[in-house]
């Protein structure tokens, strides 16, 4: 049995029926109203008469309640939201689960962020241009939002998109991955069950090209994607002049693993970073880097670890790995593995296609420097091993790639950790974790082509504002 989802854009008319399956077993799961160019431009004019019109925005109060009834009613829904995610995603039950409480901590950490921002006092009366005057900021929406997002995270990532936008003030609109809309759909419904205008949030559901004319419409404010570095960096060279934007890409996350590391505690850390979603994640672990004593070692204790997790239909709940978003997806993960071995990989496990959706956990010794593998971000459950010579070499082939986000390095020595820290090319280092921590209210930033900005809750709260300030002359002062 699928389910049905209405348009959520007011105005619009239906331009096609958009059916969505299941990323296993091509199961029909539901069936979602899309719209064209005129409906884009419906969403569009509404967004805009909200941005416009400072007597259409929402007080603060209001924004907190209606976050607030959203974080109740995901609450209640917990369980349906979960089986949504994992059937639409491919995501194993239990991690989805993890998923969906994320989601509803972040939107709680939208209302801890809103409570507690405050502007600043800018220094007056220091000398005889300033004398007589006080300045302070305060934070406004920036205006209308348009947002575009990936399938990997069906639902946080939309509340990593949305939530912060409603609790700023912002009208904003949503263009879910089309083959994951079912999460964004029911999450922009709970907003509206809150309490939250229509026209606030409105979700097209739409084609590549009419989602092009959505982003680069000139009343568009802020733009916010979460995709592939291809067409997100080609979406903001089309931006109109003036609007801000927020990227967040892939990359080819390494790790670092030194020859006094606890090999037996990381194992765990680098399973679960490596594979967890089948690897498609855009900081999953990719390639390790461990020094030459053990780095055959380590290969093979990976992989006997990689071979004990269950691979198969997502919402089983002993499912450890779940499949792939599309089948094409699978024949281009087994092409890359099957190059990386004639190119001279070692193949350590898996390297085979299980089913349409589904591919072998893989663990890769030593592939060559310019196999794919090892220059591109596989998106897949592939992690590759290589042996080095020292830690100086480790560092210099973590960074020989264009992709900069997150990394780790696995030692206990105080110094190492130091010293990976300063030279290798991310944004964040994990002291003994893999690459794939993350908390929603830390900087989550891609660097180089891995993205513009800066992710993170709080910190796009503050991208979706402008701190305006008042300079107020007074003889008293």
């Amino acid at each position: 049995m699928s389910d049905t989802f209405g348009l959520m854009i007011p105005g619009a008319k239906v331009s096609e029926k958009l059916t969505v399956t299941a990323p296993y077993d091509s199961t029909i799961i539901a069936t979602v109203d899309m719209v064209d160019a005129s409906g884009v431009a419906i969403a569009l004019s509404n967004g805009h008469q909200i941005a416009t019109n400072r007597d259409l925005w929402l007080p603060i109060p209001k924004r907190l309640e209606i976050l607030a009834k959203t974080a109740e009613l995901m609450e209640q829904q917990i369980e349906e939201l979960t089986l949504e995610a994992s059937r639409e995603g491919g995501k194993p039950l239990s991690d989805s689960k993890v998923e969906v409480v994320r989601a509803i901590d972040g939107v709680r950490v939208c209302i801890e962020t809103l409570r507690t921002q405050s502007g600043d006092e800018i220094p007056m009366g220091l000398n005889q241009a300033s004398a007589n005057r006080i300045a302070f900021t305060h934070h406004e929406p920036i205006g209308l939002v348009v947002a575009v997002s990936a399938f990997n995270h069906p639902l946080n990532l939309i509340v990593h998109q949305v939530a912060p936008a409603v609790a700023v003030g912002c009208p904003v609109i949503i263009k879910p991955a089309n083959v994951t809309p079912i999460s964004c759909l029911r999450f922009v419904q709970l907003l509206r069950q809150a309490g939250l205008p229509d026209e606030q949030c409105q979700v097209a559901v739409t084609n590549n090209a009419d989602a092009e004319k959505l982003v680069t419409d000139s009343r568009v404010n802020f733009f916010s994607f979460i995709g592939s570095a291809k067409v997100g960096w080609m979406l903001r060279s089309k931006l109109s002049p003036g609007v801000r934007c927020a990227l967040e890409h892939g990359g080819a996350a390494p790790a670092i693993v030194t020859s006094d590391a606890d090999i037996d505690a990381m194992l765990p850390l680098l399973t679960k970073g490596g594979f967890y979603h089948a690897g498609q994640v855009c900081v999953s672990v990719q390639r390790i880097f461990a020094d030459q004593s053990i780095a055959r070692d380590l290969a093979e204790k990976l992989g006997q670890q990689v071979d004990k997790l269950i691979i198969g239909d997502p919402t089983k709940p002993e499912t450890d790995i779940g499949p792939l978003i599309r089948h094409g997806e699978v024949d281009r993960v087994e092409s890359w593995v099957n190059e990386a071995i004639e190119e001279g990989a070692e193949l350590i496990t898996g390297g085979k296609r299980l089913s349409d959706s589904t591919y072998a956990c893989t663990v890769l010794y030593n592939p060559s420097a310019k196999s794919k593998v090892s220059q591109m971000e596989i998106f897949g459950p592939v992690v590759c091993v290589y042996s080095c010579t020292s830690l100086n070499d480790a560092i210099d082939r973590a960074n020989s790639v264009p992709f900069s986000f997150q990394a780790s390095i696995f030692t206990k020595d105080i110094d190492t950790a130091m010293r990976s820290y300063r030279r290798l090319n991310a944004s964040a280092i994990m002291i003994n974790d893999h690459t794939a921590f993350r908390v929603d209210w830390m900087p989550f930033a891609g660097l180089s082509i891995s993205g513009y900005g800066i992710g993170g809750i709080p910190h796009t709260m503050k991208d979706m504002q402008i701190e305006k300030m008042m300079v107020l002359k007074s003889d008293e002062l």
